[in-house]
C-alpha cells in the first residue's frame, strides 16, 4: 500500500515549518520497497514536481518546497519492474491540479478501457503511463471539465469535493460491474493550491489534523524567549495548517476520515465532511 501526505497552510512562507511539526507523527515510507517517491508544491502560478531518490532516508525536510507554497502533496509507492519513474511517479499534475491515489487497485486491467472511454480524447492523450492512478486523475479532470471549472481559481471547496466524490463513485460502480464484491482501498487526494480535498473508500485509513498557531518553532529557531516584537513571532502565532496523512505513528491528535466520506478544506482552512450519499 502506498503512502500519501498533503498539507494546505495559511502562510506559504511557513509551510516548511508546519511539515517539521509533524516529526515523529507520520510515516512517509511504510513500504521500504517503495521506489517511486514524488512531491508537488507551488511557486506562485507554477506547479512544481520533484522526484525523490529512493535509495536514501527520507525526512519531512525533504518534502519542504524550495519556494513559498500554500500546499504540498507527497506520495510514496512501489512501481513494478519495467515502469518508468519519470512517467508514473505520483503525484500527477495537470494545469494547477495535483492528484494522488493510494493504491494500486487489484485486477484493474479490465476496467481500463471502460473508464478511459469516459475521458475526452485530449485528456486521454495526457495519460502517459499504464497506472490506474493516472486514469483516475483523468476521470477527475473530466468531471471538472464538464462543469467548466478546471482552471477556475474561485472554485468552491464544496464543489471540488463533490467532483472528487463523484470520481470515486464512478470507479466504485465500475468495480461492481466488473464483479468485484468488495471495494478495495480507494483513497484519493487532490489540491489546486487553494483547496485540499480527500476521499476515503475501503479499509485503508486516512487521517487529518489541524495545526494551530504557536509562538515556538524549532525549524526557525523561534522560542518562548524570542521578543514579541520579532516579526516571526506574530507570523508563527497566526499560522494554521490542515494536514492529510495515510500513515500516522499514533492516532492521538488525528481524526480518522470515516469510510465513504470526503474531506473538504478551503483557503479559510475550515474543514467540512461530505457524506457518501
Amino acid at each position: 500500500m502506498s503512502a500519501i501526505l498533503a498539507a494546505l497552510s495559511s502562510d506559504p512562507n511557513l509551510l516548511r515549518c508546519e511539515l517539521h511539526r509533524l516529526t515523529r507523527q507520520v510515516v512517509l515510507r511504510p513500504d521500504p520497497r517503495a521506489n517511486a517517491l514524488g512531491v508537488g508544491s507551488y511557486a506562485q502560478e507554477e506547479v512544481l514536481l520533484r522526484r525523490l531518490a529512493p535509495d536514501r532516508d527520507l525526512t519531512l525536510d525533504d518534502l519542504g518546497p524550495p519556494h513559498e507554497s500554500e500546499a504540498v502533496l507527497f506520495h510514496a509507492g512501489r512501481l513494478p519492474l519495467g515502469l518508468s519513474p519519470e512517467e508514473n511517479t505520483q503525484p500527477f499534475r495537470a494545469r494547477h491540479w495535483l492528484f494522488a491515489h493510494q493504491g494500486p487497485l487489484p485486477d484493474f486491467e479490465p476496467l481500463r478501457a471502460p473508464l478511459l472511454s469516459r475521458v475526452p480524447e485530449h485528456l486521454q492523450r495526457q495519460v502517459r503511463g499504464p497506472t490506474d492512478s493516472e486514469i483516475l486523475f483523468a476521470l477527475f479532470l473530466t468531471h471538472l471539465r464538464e462543469l467548466g471549472r478546471t482552471d477556475d481559481p474561485r472554485l468552491e471547496p464544496g464543489i471540488a469535493g463533490r467532483v472528487l466524490r463523484d470520481t470515486m463513485r464512478e470507479v466504485e460502480a465500475a468495480l461492481v460491474k466488473a464483479g468485484q464484491v468488495r471495494t478495495p482501498p480507494l483513497n484519493l487526494v487532490a489540491t489546486n493550491g487553494a483547496v485540499l480535498i480527500a476521499t476515503r473508500r475501503g479499509e485503508a485509513p486516512l487521517y487529518y489534523t489541524r495545526l494551530e498557531g504557536s509562538v515556538e518553532c524549532a525549524h526557525c529557531g523561534v522560542t518562548a524567549d524570542t521578543p514579541e516584537t520579532h516579526p516571526e513571532v506574530s507570523a508563527h502565532r497566526r499560522r494554521r495548517t490542515v494536514v492529510v496523512a495515510s500513515h500516522v505513528t499514533r492516532t492521538q491528535g488525528w481524526v480518522e476520515l470515516p469510510q465513504g466520506t470526503t474531506l473538504v478544506v478551503g483557503a479559510d482552512l475550515q474543514v467540512q465532511h461530505l457524506p457518501a450519499a
